[in-house]
């Protein structure tokens, strides 16, 4: 396969801004002079420590150590190749790749295949909708509040009821049937390969960049057979428990929000009734419950690093909506936004309310939420007669689990105070009942920890010796590092080196990095920077980063992305200069320490002693000019 030429690869790095990039999957706030940061989209955490310099165009995470430029991070996302990566970047700036040898570009490969022959379906609904046949999804629409606007905004298209319509569509456009298959947008029965979605209302799924993925289709005919509501399969680029429909046009303003504020609705129609209503951060599920991946991956658009955002769940006043509430209670704790409930009067969804009441009935739905811990404890106490002992007594048992499950220790004896005013009784029995269920969850988890630590390892019998351990390599990072001595100004000056070496005097930076460190680990780093003299190039301080070597490596990308001490960026180039000075100074007084210690040695009058005072009187007279400066 031909090979994009290396120039070019360059020249589409150079014309990406990484954040951009970046920014349409983490939320990203600024962190310091030329810095961005947010949550890690590579592991779950609650406090950001994923950053991003658009400058160097390079991100590095200082929990998980993930760490690349703008090609790596699209590949560990999408799973995509080398090739793919670039290719898609080039698209997007507008670029024409050229390869090797003069050679064409090679067949998209296999995922690239699958956004576009979603992308292709898409559109082929789209113009579907528009056809004589499809007045039954229009009338559907309408009914629903639901104008040609509205449709088009949303992408909303229609399935014609024959066999193969969009099946031969698409292989007109050069689609083959397995490509096809493998997008979910066919099956394969006795009579071959058929259309997926047939006789339907079709709503694209779109992942949070808005690339289809996928489509969730509603059935309008009574002959039809299928199920009310049937979405894409499983796919390569697929994954429901990993979407959510309505993020790709919620999450600008789920960033933007003060607070920032979600709101999980149940239905695609739901998305469409919230966000033509004016509640612009409306999202659903595709086919599943609301989960742990839904969380991780709405709390990388948050930026969830603090209490101050919100999620609302809407659900029916029905037993199915409360049992869905309680499904989103259980991931509660991995918020740390806090967590809203909104039923809306007659157990209406956002869609008939709208119908029903208007839109400001669905804006007004917001301000009726209640915390999540009340709505499920008001649910768990409303099958037991309160008006007997054993009534209390049972709601007691039931509901002391959910509030021994809040680990805020300011917020948890609140609740108890509220379920001891719901139940009529002493909240000293609610405090003692809590505790117990707390008590009894702790040890719980301490036993499974326990039994967790005591296994024997894979493979080895029980009672047999421990096989020995082979030393871990030595793990370096910033906060590892010496706190005294020469570290803080080594591990300054290679910040402001690698950060703005660019900026710098080439000879001034070059001379700093040609002197010897005295951290074994700073001076790895310090020896790759000196590798590249031509810091105007694009791309060398990526290039040095990955010329240090093991196991320092991970330590210089957190010297290329950690927060430089400087208030802008022309304090910033100062700064770096007035380190790299420092450097040279501390150079010139040890070679002149060396050299009072050689001169001692040598007779006063002999030409060795003449030499070293010479060069003793040439370093005084440079150190003074670099102070001075």
């Amino acid at each position: 396969m031909p090979r994009i030429l290396q120039a070019d690869v360059d020249e589409v790095k150079s014309r990406t801004n990484i954040a951009d990039i970046v920014g349409e999957r983490v939320s990203l706030k600024s962190a310091g002079v030329g810095s961005m940061k947010g949550l890690c989209p590579f592991h779950d955490e609650k406090s950001p420590s994923f950053h991003v310099r658009p400058q160097v165009g390079y991100y590095h995470c200082f929990g998980c150590g993930a760490s690349g430029d703008v090609y790596s991070f699209l590949r560990e996302m999408d799973h995509v190749s080398f090739t793919e990566a670039v290719e898609r970047l080039a698209g997007r700036v507008g670029y024409t790749l050229h390869y090797e040898d003069g050679g064409p570009a090679p067949e998209t490969s296999g995922r690239s295949r699958l956004y576009a022959a979603n992308t292709a379906a898409a559109e082929f609904f789209r113009s579907q909708l528009l056809s004589p046949e499809a007045e039954s999804a229009r009338a559907f629409l309408g009914q629903r509040g639901f104008d040609a606007g509205a449709a088009a905004h949303f992408g909303v298209g229609y399935a014609p009821r024959g066999w193969d319509g969009m099946l031969k569509a698409l292989i007109a456009q050069g689609f083959t049937r397995d490509e096809l298959t493998a997008a979910g947008l066919v099956s394969s029965g006795q009579r071959g390969v058929y259309d997926r979605f047939r006789g339907r209302v079709v709503w694209p799924i779109r992942d949070v960049t808005g690339q289809t993925i996928g489509f969730g289709a509603r059935k309008l005919y009574d002959d039809d057979q299928g199920p009310k509501y049937l979405n894409t399969p499983e796919t390569p680029i697929y994954k429901k428990a990993q979407v959510l429909y309505g993020l790709d046009l919620a999450k600008r303003d789920i960033s933007r929000g003060d607070p920032k504020r979600v709101v999980v609705v149940e239905g695609y129609t739901d998305v469409m009734a919230c966000h033509l209503a004016g509640v612009t951060t409306a999202i659903a599920t595709c086919g599943t419950a609301f989960g742990a991946e839904h969380i991780k991956l709405l709390r990388r658009v948050m930026g969830d690093d603090s209490a101050a955002g919100e999620v609302v769940f809407t659900f029916d006043g029905d037993e199915a909506g409360q049992k869905a509430a309680l499904r989103a209670f259980t991931e509660d704790d991995r918020f740390n936004a806090q967590t809203f409930v909104a039923v809306a009067p007659d157990g209406l969804d956002p869609c008939d309310l709208r119908l029903q009441r208007g839109d400001q009935a669905v804006r007004g739905l917001m301000s009726a939420k209640v915390p999540m811990f009340e709505f499920v404890i008001d649910r768990k106490i409303a099958s037991f007669d309160l008006s007997t002992a054993e009534g209390r007594v049972g709601a007691l048992r039931a509901a002391a689990p959910i509030v021994a499950e809040i680990r805020d220790a300011l917020l948890r004896p609140e609740y108890e105070r509220i379920l001891a005013r719901r139940l009529g009784m002493d909240p000293t029995d609610v405090h003692a009942e809590v505790r117990g269920h707390e008590r009894r969850r702790r040890q719980g988890d301490s036993g499974a920890h326990d039994q967790r630590t005591a296994a024997p390892a894979a493979g080895t019998r029980p009672g047999a010796p421990d096989a020995p351990a082979a030393a871990p390599m030595p793990v370096v990072t910033i906060a590892t590092l010496p706190r005294t001595g020469d570290s803080p100004l080594e591990r300054d000056a290679l910040m402001g080196a690698l950060q703005y070496g660019h900026q710098l005097d080439a000879e001034l930076l070059q001379r700093a990095m040609t002197t010897p460190f005295a951290v074994p680990a700073l001076d790895a780093v310090r020896e790759a920077i000196a590798q590249f003299p031509d810091r105007q190039r694009p791309g060398w301080a990526l290039q040095a980063v990955d010329a240090v070597r093991e196991p320092y490596r991970g330590l210089g990308g957190e010297l290329l992305m950690a927060a430089f001490p400087a208030r802008d960026e022309q304090g910033a180039r100062a700064s770096a200069t007035d380190l790299c000075r420092r450097l040279i100074v501390r150079g010139l007084e040890r070679e002149k320490h060396e050299l009072l210690g050689a001169i001692q040695r040598l007779p006063a009058d002999s030409d060795g002693a003449r030499s070293i005072a010479r060069r003793i009187v040439e370093i005084d007279a440079e150190r003074q000019r670099f102070i001075e400066n």
